[in-house]
């Protein structure tokens, strides 16, 4: 079920009004079912493929908690090889096999395997991180094993975070489904607060936005630098609005019930560097990789020194490349990343050296907007790599950034008109561009007073009229120019 539905909307209150209606006992009974409807909208008999992850990590649990020494470690390995199992066989079985066949074909093998035509379970990276966080978790000793079967089956599906995050940690989410919610008006109203406001960045920026970044990211040869730079910005803000709605709304519908998810983002857009960026993005899986496969590895290795560090870090960004997508623009992506980071930490005397060469120290706010500036361009130019449909597109995108520039100088002479600028044709609607560009500027203006905290701190402060207009604003707004045909988050695919 999408967040940005007719479906959810209907599907949303009648949980809620019912859930604080049962006694206490029955609630979680009531949002396991919840959520086994809302998965089963999307693909009813994937529902199996978590029941059977579910049960395996159940008993994984009691039984690595009941163990001593090697056996604790074995159903921790059984436990983790089922989870990747599923993983690989669903969203990179395709993967494996066309490379091996390709592989094979340069090689004179007249043999090819056969693809299988699989539907990739909805949000499987993400509720599959999520069931290997409890049972790493429990073998560290830092999480006591569920014995509730029903209290661990709803820890994996709670619906709000089930197919987009944030990837919650057992720690942080199991003790909640034993706390009895009450309804709390000012509870109930800043998560309806935090929902609106990731419908507004999903439906008004978002979807809009994605109407000149699918059109040049998938007809590419048809344009040229200046459409690149613009619908490669345009995505930038298409997928953050994109994910970062879709968290404010699972987080949202989470607070209406009494639940509080952790923050999956926090102005990643205003960050000084790539690592302070990855700090600030996607924080959920990007403390899991942190923590499960960065911090392990370095460990293992830690007699090698500072390239062994190099080597963890470019490690875990190829699997997150991976994580994200089963394509080489996916793998290429992480990559990129992982060189982005060991570049920041083995050039990090030298930039400082650098600054006070320069005298940049001295105007601090103007070396300020110069660090941001520079990692929202290197994030972009990552995002070809994302966005790309294939290698072949990717590169032809990085070659052309600088055609038709004289062109566009020569319009600016002649007709000053911004949008006309881009090179974009006439297929695109000047004043639907215009509405995304000023979304955007608002979007960056609230983030800018928010100063890290989310909507409802920012919100709350206001003055009693000014707050009821920026609600009937943002709601006016939405219903007047928000997309609505269901469009599916870009996430889902992971």
């Amino acid at each position: 079920m999408l967040f940005n539905s007719l479906h959810f909307f209907l599907f949303f209150p009648v949980v809620a009004i019912t859930y604080f209606l049962l006694p206490q006992r029955w609630r979680w009974a009531f949002l396991l079912l919840a959520s086994c409807y809302f998965y089963m909208v999307f693909y009813p008999p994937y529902i199996l493929i978590l029941a059977v992850t579910i049960i395996i990590d159940y008993f994984a649990g009691m039984l690595i908690e009941g163990s001593q020494g090697k056996k604790r470690k074995t159903w921790l390995v059984i436990s983790i090889i089922s989870n990747v199992g599923f993983l690989a066989f669903f969203k990179y079985y395709n993967f494996g096999i066309s490379n091996l066949n390709h592989l094979a074909q340069l090689i004179h093998w007249n043999y090819s395997i056969p693809l299988l035509n699989i539907l990739l379970p909805i949000g499987l990276s993400f509720h599959t991180f999520q069931a290997m966080s409890y049972t790493i978790e429990v073998y560290r000793g830092k999480q006591k094993a569920e014995r509730h079967f029903g209290i661990y089956a709803l820890y994996v599906m709670f619906f709000p975070q089930l197919v987009a995050g944030p990837i919650e940690r057992p720690q942080h989410l199991l003790h909640q489904f034993y706390e009895e919610h009450f309804f709390e008006v000012e509870r109930v109203a800043g998560g309806l607060r935090l929902i609106v406001w990731g419908l507004f960045k999903k439906a008004v920026i978002a979807d809009r936005l994605a109407l000149v970044v699918n059109q040049v990211y998938n007809y590419p040869h048809s344009y040229q630098g200046p459409s690149f730079i613009m619908a490669t910005i345009f995505f930038a803000y298409q997928l953050y609005c994109d994910f970062s709605g879709y968290t404010d709304i699972a987080r949202g519908s989470a607070q209406v019930l009494g639940f509080k998810l952790m923050e999956n983002f926090n102005r990643p857009y205003y960050s000084k560097s790539i690592p302070e960026f990855w700090r600030r993005w996607h924080i959920s899986l990007f403390s899991w990789f942190r923590d499960y496969l960065y911090t392990p590895l370095v460990f293992a290795g830690r007699q090698w020194g500072r390239k062994w560090i190099y080597f963890s870090l470019l490690f875990t960004f190829l699997v997150s490349g991976l994580w994200h997508g089963a394509n080489w623009t996916f793998v290429l992506w992480g990559a990129l990343h992982g060189c982005y980071l060991v570049a920041s930490a083995m050039t990090d005397n030298f930039r400082k050296k650098l600054v006070r060469f320069m005298r940049l120290d001295l105007v601090p706010k103007f070396h300020l907007a110069i660090r941001i500036l520079i990692t929202f361009v290197l994030w972009c130019l990552s995002l070809v790599l994302f966005r790309a449909n294939s290698m072949r597109d990717a590169a032809y995108i990085f070659t052309h950034f600088g055609t038709g520039t004289a062109y566009f100088l020569e319009h600016i002479r002649q007709h000053a008109t911004w949008i006309n600028l881009a090179g974009l044709r006439a297929e695109f609607d000047k004043k639907q561009i215009l509405i995304g560009a000023i979304a955007v500027a608002f979007l960056e203006i609230v983030q800018f007073f928010q100063h890290g905290e989310d909507i409802n701190w920012l919100v709350k402060r206001l003055p009693t009229l000014v707050r009821w207009s920026f609600y009937y604003a943002i709601l006016l707004v939405i219903m007047l120019y928000g997309i609505f045909g269901a469009a599916q988050f870009i996430y889902f695919q992971f």
